[in-house]
């Protein structure tokens, strides 16, 4: 069977069904293609599952400061593992069933259930199915990195993909790889009583590269699991359980969580055939502002782009691609601000321009730590840091890192500023409530405010007590 279309769409998760959109309401043809499970990464396995076993883990850890604050009884809470995980995915199921409900569920044969391979520029193959496209959005997503040596340890190796199917926790588990997801489901199996280590091979977490900002994440993270950084893991049996190895640091465990990063999902795409030119790691090159590959009728979108693998990035990024795929001529887009948050608590958060893509020389840092904050104090969660980052010249912020309770509300502010290119006395300006965990900024800008050499003409005359 063969099928002409205007547009074929590969992969059915959030860039996916986003690139389905633009084409649907530039009135085109088009397919869309899904191999494995339906109702996005984000829905199924990643950001909803992965944040109601962190409310669960926090409304339980919550206790240990009961007893400061004069509430009694709070030694005596206890949590219900198998209850807990079924909630997580009750709450998992209701969102998947909503993506299904609004997307591939009433799709008729403009669905095909199937892994697509390029036979040709132009040409997929699903099946025994043979499709040609004018243009291809490719958004097939990635997958959990694991290392081939780790297959033959079976089901003591879970996933990011797996965890939340599991009926109970294990006592012990080796978390390696501590970006955002190995430091958010650490913590929160943590805090729910699971005897937690952290392996990296990296000298930092969460991607941070602020020195200041690295320790006091660092140091934080510590407080709820050893952390073993700057050495590669190595496993190896030990009776029914695992033995990891990271330096001259060791420990026996039940299972071990390998969270290094996500694949492409790339292996059955058959891209050789896509007539597209290709990086060193195998992925088609392509303009981040048009998503377009080179010259050709092939777009790309989502976490298989390995830009900001985020879901609102993913998001405008089909958007970006099936309006071009739907258009003869590529409009190039202008990308937002980036930013990225890990839900632990702290919240560790980088805004807009990360601290290594600075030249030092021409930008000045802000810092406010979370010590004297009042709210923070209040809340029993008083340590942490703010940096910001700003042009010596301009007085424009740059970009932030942030180690803070409540972080992900002030990363919005912050990314929002940066995308007005606002300066520090334009946000002194704005009011700060009080007491609030924003009064943590207005200490970071104060200080970076002092360290400017700005021109008094920078500073109306009324302002310059105010600021």
């Amino acid at each position: 069977m063969e099928r002409n279309v205007d547009v074929a769409i590969i992969g059915a998760g959030t860039a996916g069904l986003s690139a389905m959109s633009q084409v649907r309401q530039a009135k085109k043809d088009f397919v869309l293609i899904n191999g494995g499970e339906l109702g996005t990464t984000c829905a199924r396995v990643g950001c909803m599952p992965s944040k109601a076993l962190i409310q669960v883990a926090h409304d339980l850890h919550r206790r240990e400061i009961f007893e400061r604050e004069g509430i009694e009884g709070g030694a005596d809470l206890t949590v219900n593992l198998p209850d807990a995980l079924e909630h997580v995915r009750d709450l998992r199921d209701i969102l998947v069933d909503r993506v299904l409900a609004n997307s591939t569920d009433q799709m008729g044969e403009t669905f095909i259930d199937g892994y697509a391979r390029f036979v040709d520029p132009g040409v997929l193959q699903v099946g025994q199915e043979i499709i040609h496209a004018k243009s291809i959005v490719i958004a097939s997503g990635t997958r959990p990195f694991v290392p081939d040596e780790w297959v033959d340890f079976g089901e003591h190796i879970i996933t990011s993909d797996t965890i939340f199917e599991m009926e109970d926790l294990p006592q012990s588990i080796a978390i390696v790889g501590l970006g955002i997801i190995g430091l958010e489901i650490g913590q929160a199996l943590s805090h729910l009583g699971v005897t937690v280590t952290g392996v990296d091979q990296l000298e930092t977490i969460a991607g941070l590269n602020d020195p200041s900002a690295s320790q006091s994440a660092i140091e934080l993270m510590t407080r709820t699991f050893p952390v073993w950084l700057g050495h590669q893991a190595k496993l190896t049996s030990e009776g029914s359980q695992i033995r990891v190895s990271a330096g001259e640091h060791s420990v026996v465990v039940d299972k071990v969580l390998a969270a290094m990063g996500r694949r492409s999902n790339v292996d059955w795409l058959s891209i050789e055939n896509a007539g597209v030119d290709l990086n060193e790691a195998g992925l088609p090159v392509f303009d981040p502002n048009t998503m377009q590959c080179g010259e050709s009728r092939v777009f790309i979108a989502g976490d298989i782009a390995a830009l900001n693998p985020v879901l609102h990035e993913a998001a405008d990024e089909g958007r970006i691609a099936g309006y071009n795929a739907a258009r003869q001529n590529s409009t190039a887009f202008k990308r937002k601000t980036p930013f990225a948050i890990t839900f632990t608590s702290p919240n560790i958060c980088t805004i807009g321009a990360s601290f290594d893509s600075l030249d030092p020389g021409t930008i000045e840092i802000g810092e406010m730590r979370l010590g004297p904050v009042g709210r923070a104090l209040i809340m029993g969660v008083n340590r942490g840091i703010i940096r910001i980052y700003v042009d010596k010249s301009t007085g424009i912020l740059k970009g932030a890192t942030l180690v803070a309770a409540r972080g992900e509300n002030l990363a919005h502010l912050l990314a929002w500023c940066i995308d007005e290119q606002m300066t520090v006395l334009q946000l002194l300006r704005k009011p700060f409530y009080h007491p609030t965990m924003e009064e943590a900024l207005q200490g970071a800008l104060r200080d970076v405010l002092s360290k400017l050499d700005l021109k008094k003409t920078d500073v109306p005359p009324e302002l310059e007590v105010l600021t």
